[in-house]
């Protein structure tokens, strides 16, 4: 994020003569504060965001954040217990920062048709206004020809038929009411698709041509839509790639510093609260070891 900071403060190559402009001290000072005013989360505030993938990682993180900012946050993910506790956690985020806000807990498998049709039913009046589709895995290292059926389906169902049934349900919604959000969690890996990742890979890229094809049908209206791809980021993901053998799963980062749960989290956030004019469309973010999906630098 604060490389966006950066990039948005350096000094412009048009050269303002003061003294020449005689309406400075009104104008000019009106312009700072409003500037100033971009790089808060204040747009966020009263806003409802609806996290998927809400219990652990980067969904969890998000939602926190969320709550700092004074939002909505509806968690949506399989596991119950975890969503109470991240619930929890939000709660006492709104307290540590002097904000107001209500969390709803949604249980429900992306790769079930009845279960995401049911969220709407499920608000508690809420009204969503910013949808982060986050929920996303990947199971196991084989080649092409040796992947188990079961898993391809369940990296398919969820990475993409649940993303695109969750984006056509809230669509519908935003176009209503004419503004939102979407925000897709896609993957280097859509990029740079990689030896023992195919289907995975395969799935992350159609996420990001579902969401440039996205932002294409919508760009009459005032519904705005972001990819996010980051790079390696240290989850359960990996623990789940290697069903459940943390030992493999850390050698994934051994030797380097990767991004956490809160590094997405942060970008997330901070696409979400730009001025509605402004539309990030993609993100690609890399912890500083990394520079493409193979290529990295290891201590």
């Amino acid at each position: 994020m604060l490389r966006h900071l950066s990039a948005s403060l350096r000094p412009s190559r048009t050269r303002i003569n003061l003294a020449s402009n005689p309406n400075f001290a009104s104008t000019g000072l009106q312009q700072l504060r409003n500037m100033a005013s971009i790089f808060n989360t204040s747009r966020l505030v009263g806003k409802t965001a609806l996290i998927t993938g809400a219990s652990a990682g980067i969904g969890a993180s998000t939602a926190l954040l969320f709550a700092k900012a004074g939002s909505n946050v509806v968690l949506v993910a399989r596991r119950a217990d975890k969503l109470q506790s991240v619930k929890e956690l939000c709660l006492a985020a709104y307290k540590e920062a002097g904000k107001e806000g209500k969390v709803v807990v949604v249980e429900a498998d992306m790769q079930k048709r009845g279960d995401i049709e049911g969220i709407l039913g499920k608000l508690e009046g809420l009204k969503v206004d910013i949808l982060v589709n986050n929920a996303g895995m990947v199971r196991g290292r084989e080649h092409i020809g040796d992947i188990a059926d079961e898993d391809v389906e369940v990296m398919i169902n969820t990475n993409v038929v649940g993303l695109i049934r969750m984006t056509q349900l809230f669509v519908r919604e935003m176009k209503k009411q004419d503004s939102g959000m979407i925000i897709n969690l896609g993957s280097i890996a859509g990029r740079e698709p990689y030896v023992g990742g195919g289907i995975y890979c395969a799935t992350k890229a159609a996420v990001s041509s579902f969401n440039e094809a996205l932002m294409k049908e919508l760009v009459s209206t005032n519904i705005r839509v972001c990819e996010i791809q980051p790079g390696m980021v240290e989850t359960e993901f990996s623990v789940v790639r290697f069903r459940g053998d943390q030992a493999a799963a850390n050698d994934v980062y051994k030797g380097l510093t990767p991004l956490s749960g809160e590094d997405i989290a942060e970008e997330i956030v901070w696409v979400a609260s730009r001025p509605e004019h402004v539309q990030v469309a993609q993100v690609l973010i890399f912890p500083t070891a990394q520079a493409s999906a193979t290529i990295n630098h290891r201590k």
